[in-house]
């Protein structure tokens, strides 16, 4: 049975990865997949009064149809500033204006394109990984540490060093489901 300083750390740990996962998943999003979402353009920073503000705080950001994303801004004078931030944030896509509305047609995606947002998905499904080890490696030390300055036994630990193990796999395994949920989608013409 774990102590309440035990179960303490376990449940941190728990949100610690809950967050990690949570991290990729936003990322993920972000991905252009062949067809039109506006999270996109959540990363795409604009100058606004200068700060740097992203796209979606100082415009309305929708979708027409499944190969259109349509940005009104609240501020006209934006419209050249939004245009220049997404074509410098190398989206694979070029916008277009009428003055009132930026409209990006989504092209098709390539296969060189499709296998490149693997690999970046990949990669962020990795460093996710890495960091819920990491956030494993800590758990362990503080259970550790806790049997060593006698806040509880050296069974509570070794329990304690299993639900972390449960929690770890279980996190693990949602980073994997959605990195092939994510492949799936990419690779879906």
């Amino acid at each position: 049975m774990l102590t309440d300083k035990a179960k303490e750390i376990v449940n941190e740990a728990d949100e610690k990865m809950q967050d990690a996962v949570a991290f990729l998943e936003e990322d993920l999003k972000t991905y252009r997949v062949g067809k039109a979402n506006p999270s996109v353009l959540n990363n795409v920073m604009v100058d606004y009064y200068g700060s740097s503000t992203p796209i979606p705080q100082v415009a309305s950001v929708s979708t027409p149809d499944a190969r259109t994303i349509a940005i009104q801004p609240w501020d006209r004078h934006m419209i050249p500033l939004i245009e220049k931030a997404i074509m410098d944030a190398n989206l694979g896509f070029t916008p277009q204006n009428n003055g009132e509305i930026i409209r990006c047609p989504i092209p098709a995606l390539t296969e060189e394109r499709r296998r490149d947002l693997i690999k970046r998905a990949r990669a962020a499904g990795e460093n996710s990984k890495v960091a819920v080890r990491n956030i494993r490696r800590d758990a362990v030390d503080s259970l550790k540490k806790g049997e060593k300055n006698g806040d509880f036994s050296e069974d509570v630990q070794r329990e304690g060093e299993t639900e972390v193990q449960k929690v770890t796999d279980s996190n693990t395994k949602a980073i994997d489901e959605l990195v092939a949920a994510k492949e799936k989608e990419i690779m879906t013409v």
